[in-house]
């Protein structure tokens, strides 16, 4: 059994795994190969690869062509999937709902696609869930680069020449990126307020130390997994009429709002921006799924009305050594989960809970349930 892990984009800081990990798998009896210099924006030699283990490819088409399991970050290019081993199994966050064309080339390929972004959010998962561990980072990287941002310190500061106030953050969207964006700018000294369309997280914002905004949008839901689910047009109305008040007294607002398989929800309007104080900063870490943000662009700082808009697209990517080495762990969990160490072989067994879950394709079908009602 051979797994490659083939270098990510030139725009992707992390890699998918580092030596230590590398170490792990080669215990477990799997033949790892890395393509030459994948750790080259961690400052990690071909060298560091070997010492644990890996094989070095120079020949990134030859190895994509001959392993069976492929793991990496990001999606794949729709021409190389052509070029994966029949029957293997490739690994990643694949972006399935909004990448169907990708994903039907998977299946026609008879590659069998794993998809990192759904494994359940059950116990069992916990290790493996590379969303979580992702989100987690950008949270915390997302609060650091407002910080580097705004023209004022977080923190209260009492000097002989006067009293500095503590900057004000809001926090939007309080699943696993807005807990860790909570409990970083309380850390830093901000005085922080969260608002989410759930009203049972209320008592995790409350345990971090922070205020729980209020706003009566009428009753809301959320998915067997935890999400938040979409709102109606009317309810958005009332969330965004409440919410002009609050991020007006803001010096910083950090949205982080996602719908389960859908567009982000657009929470902060351009007159909402123009109400606040210039030298502000807004954070839109759902830019990449169409962005929670009016006037926010991918990978661009926008300044509008004094307003900065930070619309990064990859704040685990700021972190990127952390991120690589969760990453790689919630890959090794998952392979070490189900891998059959008589026969040396990753035990596909689709009637299992995780794998009936996070596997889009296999056997030349699109087998997942959500995946198949988007087609």
């Amino acid at each position: 059994m051979q797994i490659f892990f083939p270098k990510e984009e030139e725009s992707e800081n992390r890699v998918s795994v580092l030596p230590e990990t590398v170490k792990r798998l080669v215990e477990l009896g799997i033949k790892v190969e890395v393509e030459a210099g994948i750790g080259k924006t961690l400052y990690l030699s071909d060298d560091s690869y070997k010492e644990t283990g890996a094989l070095i490819s120079s020949k990134r088409d030859s190895s994509l062509s001959s392993s069976d399991i492929t793991c990496r970050i990001n999606k794949p290019k729709k021409e190389e999937i052509s070029i994966l081993k029949k029957n293997s199994i490739h690994i990643s966050f694949l972006d399935p709902f909004n990448e169907i064309e990708l994903v039907k080339e998977f299946a026609s390929s008879h590659i069998s696609c794993i998809s990192m972004e759904l494994i359940p959010r059950i116990s069992r998962a916990q290790k493996m869930d590379a969303l979580s561990s992702q989100a987690n980072l950008g949270g915390y990287a997302a609060v650091i680069e407002a910080s580097r941002c705004l023209n004022k310190s977080f923190p209260m500061m009492m000097t002989a020449a006067g009293t500095i106030s503590p900057s004000k953050v809001l926090v939007i969207g309080v699943g696993v990126a807005g807990l860790q964006a909570i409990a970083t700018a309380k850390r830093l000294g901000a005085r922080v307020e969260a608002f989410d369309t759930r009203p049972a997280v209320e008592e995790q914002v409350k345990s971090l130390g922070a205020k729980f905004v209020q706003i009566d949008i009428g009753d809301t839901e959320e998915t067997e997994q935890g999400y938040a689910k979409e709102l109606s047009e009317e309810q958005i109305k009332l969330q965004q009429e409440g919410m002009k008040k609050v991020c007006s007294q803001s010096n910083v607002v950090i949205s982080t709002a996602q719908v389960f398989g859908k567009p982000a929800p657009r929470i902060i309007t351009k007159d909402m921006i123009e109400a606040m104080k210039p030298g502000s900063v807004v954070i839109d870490m759902a830019v990449n799924s169409g962005g929670n943000i009016e006037g926010s662009v991918p990978n661009e700082y926008i300044i509008h009305n004094g307003v900065t808009i930070v619309g990064l697209a990859n704040f685990p990517g700021e972190v990127a050594r952390d991120a690589s080495l969760v990453y790689g762990n919630n890959l090794f969990n998952l392979l070490d989960e189900y891998w059959d160490s008589e026969k040396k072989e990753f035990n596909f067994d689709l009637t299992d809970e995780i794998l009936s879950g996070c596997v889009v394709t296999h056997g030349g079908e699109i087998v997942n349930p959500m995946v198949k009602e988007r087609i």
